[in-house]
């Protein structure tokens, strides 16, 4: 990577009124330091290197509601694949730290109110289109997530049984999550867009008591009837000796007869047959599971991943006010589906008191600005998306803060793919006020939290991350060594993202796995640790600017482009198409080597914008752009037309099966694609030879 400098777009005003500042203060004052505000630097070196004293400060900064106390954080000495466990001694609990805040003075397990008043909205709920609003206070949804918690309570469940839930975006999915995890029960969710294969997928490994499910859904405008899925899932339960029935939730106005589902009932049914004593709050240890949610699964079962509910709070706590500097007079719209991590990063704002905007439908109905202009009239301090969202705003010439009043929004986040440079200029040039933050961040459902994002001390430059998570030892690994030591490259230098030390939010295992998540036999290992000794191996292919320290994704290391020994990752490719070509809709770029292959080749296929065709022009067109923009390796040696591009159900294209099919694999698609049989136009490739003529080769 180019020592150069690239363009520095934003900076926080004033460094010393944030909290990240606030903190270090204190830990100057503890240990005796010099940590300077202006060095983001400073702090992160003190998080990983004294990560026992870093992360007991910040246990006491964000003040969660807990009992019991911890005489040691973590036993540094021990490995990142052992899964140590962290602040042994403490109980907490999930929807107690969202329901209620604790003030500084309060003694241990003492609920305060500060911030969390009965009369102040907490959440908004909104509809596709804007046209439908629902508000409820914090003691209305106290009252709410205690009604569901008794319910639930009379119905049987207990500590450690799993509630699934299958439905939008809504304030009765915050309910029963909340209501499981009052009693100290594991909660799951996916969308209902995914199909009812990719549910069971999910939903069988864990058996569990209930299935609540939305009885329709909005898509695209309108409304779907879920009565027929609702009944497979039933039908596809059948073999799980745990689960009792399904709960139907009424999504509209008019609930839709569910009568003829076998072991169905309504949610209002479920609600009335509860106890009218409200069950207790269930504390439980610090690393005990609360959370199941599952890999992407693009060529296969998906993971079911095992958080803790301590380790996800106390994350969760020093992101929201360390790296984004939230306060209890935020406002926050996160678009998510339940099926994405983010719906996790959505609700769990509440946790420092904040509202939170429920969105369900589509960003880009009924226009490009609806979605926007719901932030402002809002009020939206801090909004999450996508950058293919800001993608699509940008092609078709929508500028945000000439549509709406966003003079309250505070910070934008952005995740789900690699944010493009052309796209960080336009969110300062001609999108965003220039006073936001954009705070790019990535780390996703493996632990719950975030690897690289952003932070008030750091400027945002043009490309990447602002800089590593406090508390994790984020290096890059050479991705050439064989599995081992491992070693790690240089500033400037692309290798694999890796943890090289435990952290609090490690998951706790892997459901359904055959012992200890220690064990070297174990899904778990082989998942994350059998890459490199003792090491968390993400998979992500990144690099350090060796001025900046900005972390670059480049691509997942699993599809790092190779040709002839020259490393690169997708990202570069497609951020020369979005910059160049508006007449291309999407691409993606695969490396492709068969077992017959000596070195590998780079395949590229668009896809095309409805109007624009594609010819041999284009692909020259493309080439030369990549040859000119990147260098001569990066030109792929295949160019061709794709009707689809396979994306998970969140819109996350997939590399991994199109680069196993066009390299002569047979696959299984995952139930989690959007559009699994995509997948089949990508077969003929694996003898590209038979579909390229002599002398149509470029």
């Amino acid at each position: 990577m180019s020592a150069v400098i690239p363009r520095k777009l934003w900076e926080h005003p004033n460094p010393q009124s944030t909290q990240l500042w606030e903190f270090m203060q204190l830990i100057n004052q503890k240990y005796q330091l010099n940590l300077t505000p202006q060095t983001f630097q400073d702090i992160y070196r003190f998080s990983v290197d004294k990560r026992s004293e870093f992360y007991d400060a910040v246990f006491k900064f964000v003040n969660l509601i807990h009992s019991g106390s911890y005489s040691q954080v973590i036993d540094e000495s021990r490995p990142v694949d052992s899964i140590p466990r962290w602040f042994e001694g403490v109980h907490i609990n999930w929807a107690e730290n969202l329901l209620w805040s604790r003030n500084p003075t309060d003694p241990p397990g003492h609920r305060g109110q500060e911030g969390k008043e009965d009369d102040k909205i907490a959440v908004t709920e909104v509809r596709e289109g804007v046209t439908e609003l629902r508000h409820i206070t914090w003691s209305t949804l106290r009252r709410l997530a205690a009604t569901y918690a008794a319910a639930l309570y009379t119905a049987g469940v207990r500590r450690g049984d799993r509630i699934v839930i299958v439905g939008a975006n809504s304030i009765d999915t915050l309910a029963v999550f909340l209501g499981t995890t009052w009693l100290g029960a594991m909660f799951s969710s996916s969308s209902t867009d995914m199909g009812v294969q990719g549910i069971l997928q999910r939903t069988i490994q864990v058996d569990p008591k209930y299935i609540f499910m939305d009885d329709a859904a909005l898509y695209n405008g309108k409304r779907l009837d879920l009565r027929q899925k609702m009944a497979e899932v039933v039908a596809g339960m059948s073999d799980c000796n745990n689960f009792s029935g399904m709960v139907s939730i009424r999504r509209f106005q008019d609930a839709l007869d569910i009568s003829n589902i076998p072991k169905t009932q309504t949610l209002e049914t479920f609600l009335k047959t509860r106890q009218q004593t409200t069950p207790p709050v269930e504390r439980v240890a610090f690393h005990e599971p609360f959370l199941i949610c599952y890999s992407s699964g693009t060529t296969g079962i998906p993971k079911a991943i095992v958080h803790s509910v301590g380790g996800v709070l106390i994350n969760f706590a020093k992101e929201g006010r360390l790296h984004e500097d939230g306060r209890q007079d935020e406002v926050s719209l996160q678009y998510t589906t339940t099926g994405w991590i983010m719906y996790l990063a959505s609700i769990g704002q509440l946790i420092g008191g904040a509202r939170v905007v429920l969105y369900d439908g589509s960003p880009f109905q009924p226009d490009l600005q609806s979605f926007i202009k719901l932030a402002g009239d809002q009020k939206v301090t801090r909004l999450g998306i996508s950058p293919r969202w800001m993608y699509e705003l940008a092609k078709a010439g929508v500028s945000p803060r000439e549509v709406t009043d966003l003079s309250n929004l505070r910070i934008v986040t952005s995740t789900g793919m690699v944010l493009s440079n052309q796209l960080f200029e336009w969110f300062y040039d001609k999108g965003f006020p220039s006073r936001v933050h954009l705070a790019n961040i990535s780390g996703g459902t493996d632990i719950a939290g975030c690897f690289a994002q952003g932070n008030p001390l750091t400027p945002v430059y043009v490309g990447g991350m602002q800089g590593p998570s406090l508390g994790l030892d984020v290096q890059l690994y050479d991705t050439l060594l064989p599995p081992g030591p491992g070693k790690a490259v240089p500033d400037g230098t692309p290798g694999e993202l890796v943890a090289t030390k435990s952290f609090p939010n490690v998951p706790v295992f892997l459901w359904g796995d055959k012992g200890p998540a220690s064990d070297p036999t174990t899904k778990y290992h082989s998942a994350y640790f059998a890459r490199y000794d003792h090491v968390w191996a993400h998979g992500d292919f990144c690099v350090y600017h060796p001025i900046t320290k900005n972390l670059t994704f480049l691509g997942r290391a699993d599809g790092v482009l190779n040709p002839s020994g020259v490393r690169f990752g997708s990202a570069e490719i497609y951020s020369v198409i979005e910059r160049n070509f508006d007449q291309i809709a999407d691409s993606i770029c695969v490396g492709q080597r068969r077992p017959q292959d000596n070195d590998e080749a780079v395949m590229l296929f668009l896809l095309m914008r409805p109007g624009h065709k594609f010819n041999q022009k284009l692909v020259q067109d493309v080439k030369e752009a990549i040859k000119r923009e990147l260098t001569k390796r990066h030109v792929p040696k295949y160019v061709f037309e794709t009707p689809e591009i396979p994306t998970t159900v969140n819109l996350k294209k997939v590399e991994l099966p199109v680069k196993q099919i066009v390299s002569g694999h047979i696959i299984k698609p995952s139930g989690t694609l959007l559009n699994p049989k995509s997948l089949d136009y990508y077969y003929q490739f694996a003898k590209v030879e038979e579909l390229v003529a002599p002398k149509a080769k470029l």
